[in-house]
């Protein structure tokens, strides 16, 4: 494996594996908040990003790479409301999908078409996670401040097939 492929599956990893733990604290605050739903759909989102980090840590170490498992910062703790949690998550989103287009471009520029092919599978994925948190974000901005909307929104959220399910992939 090309030292320049490496390095990028490597930040890469890094960043899903920083998803994760970012995910990992709204679910908790969220869940400290009494919203269980919204909790749920956090926790399992966590579990997506960290089975995308361990899906790049197999396909270095079996291309005869190193993979490197990162230390991590800490993630915000406190969000002021939900609707700034699905802001943060979808920003958040927006920057891995740079990444990942970062990825693509190293991965042309070295004419690593095998690492390419593997990429693929990640473009189309933060496709689907910039939509799901647009969408979250379009109905959270619907209900407003209504917290009769907000309970049912959390209702929603934990009962819903839009969770995310690392299993099915």
């Amino acid at each position: 494996m090309k030292e320049r492929i490496e390095k990028a599956l490597n930040d890469q990893i890094k960043k899903e594996a920083s998803s994760s733990q970012f995910y990992l604290a709204m679910a908790s605050w969220a869940e400290t908040k009494g919203l269980n739903g919204t909790a749920k759909f956090l926790y399992q989102h966590s579990d997506e990003e960290r089975f995308h980090m361990l899906k790049l840590v197999k396909f270095v170490n079996e291309r005869g790479g190193n993979a490197l498992i990162p230390a991590l910062e800490k993630p915000p703790v406190n969000y002021e409301t939900l609707e700034n949690i699905f802001e943060s998550l979808l920003e958040h989103e927006m920057e891995v999908t740079e990444s990942i287009n970062n990825l693509v471009d190293i991965c042309l520029q070295e004419k690593d078409y095998t690492t390419h092919n593997f990429v693929q599978w990640y473009v189309s994925e933060q496709l689907e996670e910039e939509a799901l948190a647009r969408t979250i974000l379009d109905k959270l901005r619907m209900i407003g401040s209504d917290k009769g909307g907000l309970y049912l929104f959390d209702r929603d959220l934990e009962n819903s097939a839009i969770s995310p399910d690392p299993a099915a992939q």
